[in-house]
């Protein structure tokens, strides 16, 4: 039975229905709380459904019960990381990368951890940056060759022309491919990437809580990264792109209804504004020269409220039972119940885990019906 709910639980993942592969890892685990690999693959769900903390919870597990398994360590760094514990992510990353030898996996993520570590402390603090603009450099002239004429006998002023140099290229170097923008309303934050002409199977973007990752890849062409820790967060699940013929349109659903100062997280700004509007309660009005034959915020209300009272009969009211309280319960609970229920070919559903988690649970039919076995 065990082995059954894995092996779903495995096809469910690979076509991407993540919510059936929790459950499923779920049902498997109350069967055989010892099984490292349960742990570890409902973690990996749990990560792509952006339920991070549950996936920590599961890679820790995974790890109390293999403290040698590398994929356990993976999946606790790289949820972690998505949560803005970078030295949390980074000691569990470190460990792994001990274990599993030149894997570029950990590498990558180790040295991510230590750049938001960094920003963090403020050693890449882009506001330390010169705020005046670098004059322009003559075609024929050369930054190193002007700083060592001025500097000459003197070793502070060469190696500082040295830095300038240096910065200079830097600043070519990484100079964007795409010019970016940004508008923003109370609720939501628009960027725009002008990348003319771009396929759409060549867009990949993905949305963390604070995070926005955008990677454009062009067969022949440089990759495009542009991977900005935003200034607040941000509802994934909710934040939509698309790609169009002249750019590509990206729009960010606010957890808060504040004033972004800027795109991107700076840690001397000062704390956002909040926006004096109620979200979900204040609609746009437009004047129209028709007057309203209906009113579509009492409509939706009365339809909200009738759903709400909307009262089941028979199966769906029990099933609907069933669900509030499994979707309600803790681990325990769901543990108790997925077995007795299994266990009794579905006459028994117990929450206590105590009283069911040492026994079989025998079938317990309705008085004048008879528990049968189906043979396959």
């Amino acid at each position: 039975m065990e082995t059954d709910l894995a092996e779903r639980a495995k096809e469910a993942f690979v076509d991407d229905d993540f919510e059936t592969a929790v459950d499923l890892y779920t049902q498997a685990i109350s069967l055989n709380p010892r099984n490292v690999d349960l742990f570890a693959d409902r973690a990996q769900a749990n990560i792509k459904l952006k339920n991070f903390t549950e996936a920590v919870a599961d890679a820790n597990k995974a790890i109390e019960l293999d403290p040698l398994m590398t994929k356990a360590y993976l999946r606790k760094g790289t949820a972690c990381f998505k949560l803005e514990e970078y030295h949390t992510a980074k000691a569990a990353l470190e460990k792994g990368a001990s274990l599993a030898q030149n894997d570029s996996r950990f590498t990558k993520l180790i040295t991510e951890c230590d750049e938001r570590i960094a920003e963090e402390t403020g050693d890449l603090n882009r506001s330390s940056m010169p705020k005046v603009p670098v004059p322009p450099i003559p075609a024929n002239a050369s930054v190193v060759s002007q700083s060592s004429d001025r500097s000459a006998g003197n070793p502070e002023e060469a190696e500082q022309g040295r830095s300038e140099s240096s910065q200079v290229k830097e600043m070519e170097l990484f100079k964007a491919k795409y010019r970016h923008s940004f508008y923003q309303k109370p609720e939501e934050v628009v960027v725009t990437i002008f990348a003319k002409g771009v396929p759409s199977k060549n867009v990949t973007i993905d949305f963390g809580e604070q995070i926005l990752s955008v990677e454009i890849d062009v067969p022949g062409e440089n990759k495009y990264h542009f991977q900005p820790r935003l200034f607040g967060k941000i509802v994934p699940s909710k934040c939509t792109f698309e790609v169009l013929s002249t750019k590509i349109e990206i729009r960010l659903l606010k957890v808060e209804a504040i004033n972004w100062a800027s795109l991107e997280y700076n840690q001397e700004v000062a704390v956002p504004r909040h926006v004096n509007i109620s979200l979900g309660s204040q609609r746009p009005t437009y004047p129209s020269s028709k007057p309203r034959t209906k009113d579509w915020d009492k409509l939706e209300a009365q339809v909200k409220k009738e759903e709400k009272e909307e009262k089941l009969d028979g199966d769906a009211a029990l099933n609907k039972l069933f669900g509030d309280i499994y979707k309600n319960a803790d681990e325990d609970m769901r543990r108790a119940m997925v077995k007795s229920f299994v266990e009794s070919n579905g006459t028994v559903l117990s929450t206590n885990w105590q009283d069911v988690g040492s026994k079989k649970i025998e079938g317990s039919p309705p008085d004048g019906m008879e528990l049968k076995k189906w043979e396959y």
